[in-house]
């Protein structure tokens, strides 16, 4: 490294949460070189070529550098450029007409996967007086928040720093996807320093060629296959029998459900053998201390929240909730509490009461989400109400919500009134009225992580001023805010609101940035002290606020809309199972497909399918083919792959191609959401669509 150049401590969110401690050398005011941080306490010197790509997607030539408003019809591309006065003028006038005119309801915000703004937008759109906020959340993470709030406990995540015995690695390829709160190399030093494992997943990878036990288990059954564990570990009498009489309810009606689920019952629904089930069952609960490790495939579906509720017991029952080693409630970060933050508490009861969905949804609506049919619903139909305006940050939502086709017609043509911000153009902000350029995560400062629970915050400092006029998300919002008349509860810089955030640990923003991190450290076993702030104090198994909604107290298992068991007809039409969502380690959802050295390596669209079923279709490896199910049909390239079972395929998802130009950008080509539906039967608590276990067809071209 030259002299010239210097190096900032910050932290990449490249992979869209973010979180990885980096640091970067800036040369003549541009990013030069990226070096991982060896000291960061999440990624541990861990960095990946998604981070390294931000460097070319700098200045990249479909950057988003200045307001826009289009000029002709959606989808044309014919915009004029506005100052951002004149553009958040435009939008606070429009939002303001619409509420004065048909209610705050009818102005929904929204939001995608991370760069850590979602504080200031809930404060928005709280103090707008809208109860509607659509995120990716109804199935995506949140349903396990939602659960483990409803039985009076923050989500238990890993404690890979004490040296868990044991692995369960459910539906979550932690090597090449991150989750929330740590990242892979945990996972990765915890396999080198000999820890047994045990992975359920539809598919094979690097984890399950490392693990002792793989359960290959039929996408959309995790329920099952988790209740059938827990009937072995009742059976058998390997559970924790102090925690169960001192710390739950409901044990007796819930060791009458796991009746249901024998092992040889579970083999017929979820396919994995039951021999299997018996032994993954006795190698968790009997190594100590065993920990969880589960992704969000597991709620993509119908039977989302009866699976997660069936893991967190998994946990508990096994005497392997928060023990060293297990899965640990780690607690909030220090600063202002996230909820308060985006003051929640300012949003009246009588525009609470018209969320969307949340009559239906009961779970979501506790935690302020909605599912995303609702929403569409009411633009289309008027369903209660009619919503008017969407106003959407980092979401490329043609691409990453279900239905696509649907999506395209709601933003093309039946939405009043469509606000997008991003980094770059995309199928998405194509078909928006304003578009917003967002700021990269090296072009503004942050208190990165805020709103996670494992405990720890770390300054983002910004490395390089944002190209053009982009600004941060953050900053949009603040003005934005105060544009629409809240100027009272906003901040005159924004720096002031982090100053704000860091008050309660007793530190400014300019000294948390020459930081490493903060951190409230973990607390064990605080249930022996506190219990659970559920009403009885204690862990319910059986949730008796289900019972009052109306839904099941208890875990179990329905088929998947569509399945195997649906009418023959139908089956000899669609006889493989579709699972969506393979992660891709050189993307990150829709993002970087701009990247020429990512796409370098992964250029193409891929569908994984098993030998036999290939052979029987005439498909080679590399083959261009089309995947087709009841909404329509996507082409993809055929990897032909041992690794699925040949009932099943397993399809990338987020696929656009932004070499082909605006305004289409090929959105519908290799769109995988073009084949999901958003239509019920979902999942009853939260709305979580069904992603996984899906039916189709695939044929050669």
């Amino acid at each position: 490294m030259n002299n010239a150049q210097e190096r900032i401590m910050t932290i990449c969110r490249a992979c869209g949460h973010g979180g990885c401690g980096v640091y970067v050398a800036v040369d003549d005011g541009q990013p030069a070189k990226i070096y991982a941080d060896w000291e960061h306490p999440i990624s541990k010197g861990y960095t990946c070529k998604k981070a390294h790509a931000a460097i070319e997607l700098q200045h990249h030539p479909d950057r988003l550098l200045y307001p826009m408003q289009r000029t002709g019809a959606r989808g044309e591309g014919k915009w004029r450029r506005l100052s951002w006065d004149e553009a958040l003028g435009i939008v606070a006038e429009r939002l303001n007409r619409i509420k004065a005119e048909s209610g705050a309801e009818s102005v929904v915000f929204g939001h995608g996967t991370g760069r850590d703004f979602h504080r200031f937008l809930y404060r928005v759109a709280n103090l707008f007086g809208t109860p509607n906020v659509l995120t990716p959340g109804h199935m995506c993470y949140l349903p396990r928040i939602a659960v483990c709030k409803a039985l009076g406990m923050e989500i238990p995540l890993v404690d890979y720093d004490n040296h868990p015995k044991c692995v369960l690695v459910w539906g979550s390829n932690h090597l090449i996807s991150n989750p929330d709160e740590n990242k892979g190399i945990n996972l990765a030093k915890t396999m080198q320093a000999g820890t047994r494992m045990i992975v359920v997943d539809p598919r094979r990878n690097r984890l399950t060629d490392k693990a002792e036990l793989w359960l290959q288990v039929r996408p959309g059954t995790d329920s099952a296959l988790a209740l059938g564990m827990l009937h072995v570990i009742v059976k058998e009498g390997l559970y924790d029998r102090d925690f169960v009489a001192r710390h739950t309810t409901g044990f007796e009606p819930f060791c009458r459900r796991l009746e249901d689920y024998p092992p040889e019952v579970v083999e017929r629904i979820t396919w994995v053998p039951a021999a299997q089930i018996v032994a993954a069952a006795r190698l968790y609960a009997t190594t100590k201390p065993a920990a969880l490790q589960w992704g969000v495939g597991v709620e993509q579906n119908v039977n989302c929240v009866d699976a997660d509720r069936a893991l967190i017991y998994l946990v508990a029952l096994t005497g392997n909730l928060d023990v060293p080693g297990g899965n640990v409630i780690f607690g909030i970060p220090p600063g202002v509490p996230r909820a308060k933050f985006s003051l929640f508490d300012a949003l009246p009861e009588q525009q609470r009461a018209k969320m969307l969905g949340a009559a239906r949804y009961r779970l979501g609506a506790t935690i302020n989400r909605i599912t995303p049919h609702v929403v569409w619903d009411a633009i289309e139909k008027g369903d209660p109400y009619q919503v008017r305006s969407l106003v959407v940050f980092a979401s490329n939502s043609l691409m990453a919500r279900e239905n696509a086709r649907r999506v395209h017609e709601i933003l093309a043509k039946r939405i009043e009134f469509f606000v997008a911000t991003d980094i770059f153009r995309t199928p998405t902000t194509e078909l928006a009225d304003i578009v917003l350029p967002a700021a990269t995560w090296l072009e503004h400062d942050n208190v990165a992580e805020y709103w996670k629970v494992h405990g720890y915050v770390f300054p983002r400092n910004k490395v390089v001023e944002p190209a053009g006029e982009a600004r941060s998300d953050h900053v949009i919002l603040n003005d934005l805010g105060r544009k629409l008349g809240f100027a009272d509860q906003f901040w005159e810089s924004y720096e002031d609101s982090l100053d704000y955030i860091l008050a309660p640990a007793g530190v400014t923003w300019r000294q948390f940035k020459q930081m490493p991190w903060l951190q409230n450290k973990p607390v064990y076993r605080k249930h022996e002290s506190q219990g659970f702030r559920s009403a009885s104090g204690k862990l319910d198994l059986f949730l008796q606020q289900y019972a009052d909604w109306g839904y099941d107290p208890l875990p179990g298992f329905v088929e998947p809309p569509e399945s195997p068991a649906r009418e023959p007809a139908f089956v000899a039409q669609y006889p493989l199972i579709l699972t969506t969502g393979t992660r891709i380690f050189n993307y990150f959802g829709s993002e970087h497909r701009q990247s020429p050295t990512l796409r370098k390596t992964h250029p193409d669209p891929l569908v994984e399918i098993h030998p036999e079923a290939a052979a029987a279709r005439g498909i080679a490896d590399g083959d261009w083919v089309r995947i087709r199910s009841p909404r329509g049909e996507v082409r993809m390239r055929a990897r032909v792959f041992d690794g699925v079972d040949p009932r099943v395929v397993s399809a990338e998802f987020g696929w656009w191609f932004p070499e082909q130009g605006p305004p289409d950008y090929g959105w519908s080509e290799s769109n995988i959401n073009v084949l999901t539906d958003d239509a019920p039967p979902l999942d009853p608590g939260m709305g979580a669509t069904n992603l996984k276990g899906l039916m189709c067809q695939i044929v050669k071209e």
